[in-house]
């Protein structure tokens, strides 16, 4: 057929007249009209959805409290004559930054040793081939579908056991059974899109199974190994139901748990500083994604980066 159309001239600019159509159609799809309602406007709505929250915690937080009660006088959405009153008590007349170390020395450090198992675990079930190996990664899985709200009474009677109870290092112990399914199965799916030759090859020139995990694997697995740093670091530093129920001391306490505490008394709710604490927790989490994204999306699609 191509070599018809190319003996024969006519069918050769018939052939490019339907091409030059088919351009000026998908030129009418990409039109200005057609892209406003199928790109920028849901493209607009999840960006106000999204940002939304934000706006109003920093609009909260700077609100004097006349404004914050009287929502018919004022207009709810703006604020007139700002204040750092809020801020300024949240950070100098409360145990906030003392709350905040203990959120990111508990988040690091489950996280930390989340990722260490993790890594092991994966690179067992997926490269050592035993039997049973995919059984015992659904399984894993599997764990991680059971609700929180179902272990935290048998986890506090250990803990309590223990003595580990109102202590940091409880968190540490009790979150990895949390972030080690999800990271384990993560990390399963990305071992599986590096080239096993290249494990053999390591194999034959006689390299050892730490060798090429430490050596060829985890340098190869690193957007991977970011992707579940940042889910676990987050889910460490959201958490509310175990640190709720094993920290009872005002300074132990994580941010999240403590600013619902210290700022909700009774049936008065401390807006502006409840709403300030949450805006000032939530900045070291942003930060985080900006620095890694792209290595967290290349991740969660699979990609390799060589």
């Amino acid at each position: 057929m191509t070599e018809t159309t190319a003996n024969d001239p006519r069918l050769a600019t018939a052939a490019t007249a339907a091409k030059d159509d088919d351009s000026d159609g998908m030129s009418y799809l990409e039109s200005l009209p057609r892209r406003l309602v199928t790109l920028y406007l849901p493209l607009f709505i999840i960006l106000v959805v999204l940002l939304f929250p934000f706006y109003w915690m920093a609009l909260t937080s700077i609100k004097p409290d006349e404004q914050l009660i009287d929502m018919e006088t004022y207009n709810p959405f703006w604020v007139v004559k700002p204040t750092l009153k809020h801020i300024s008590k949240l950070l100098f007349e409360t145990q906030y930054p003392r709350w905040l170390w203990n959120t990111m020395y508990v988040a690091a450090a489950a996280t930390t040793l989340s990722i260490i198992a993790s890594v092991l675990a994966a690179y067992a079930i997926v490269r050592l081939r035993f039997r049973g190996a995919q059984t015992v990664g659904a399984l894993i899985f599997m764990a991680y579908l059971v609700p929180p709200s179902v272990l935290f009474i048998p986890l506090a009677s250990v803990i309590q056991a223990y003595g580990l109870f109102d202590s940091p290092l409880s968190l540490i112990l009790v979150y990895p059974t949390l972030l080690i399914p999800f990271s384990t199965w993560l990390l399963m799916g990305y071992f599986k899109t590096i080239p096993f030759e290249l494990e053999e090859c390591a194999l034959i020139d006689g390299a050892s199974r730490w060798q090429i995990l430490t050596r060829i694997v985890v340098p190869l697995a690193v957007p991977g190994l970011i992707s579940a740093f940042i889910f676990s670091f987050t889910l460490c530093w959201n958490e509310f139901i175990y640190a709720l129920t094993f920290l009872q001391s005002t300074q132990n306490k994580t941010v999240p748990v403590a600013i619902v505490n210290e700022f909700v008394d009774g049936d008065i709710y401390k807006w502006g500083s409840l709403m300030a604490g949450a805006l000032v927790g939530s900045l070291p989490l942003v930060i985080l994604y900006a620095f890694f994204v792209e290595h967290y999306v290349s991740a969660m699609t699979g990609a390799v980066k060589e």
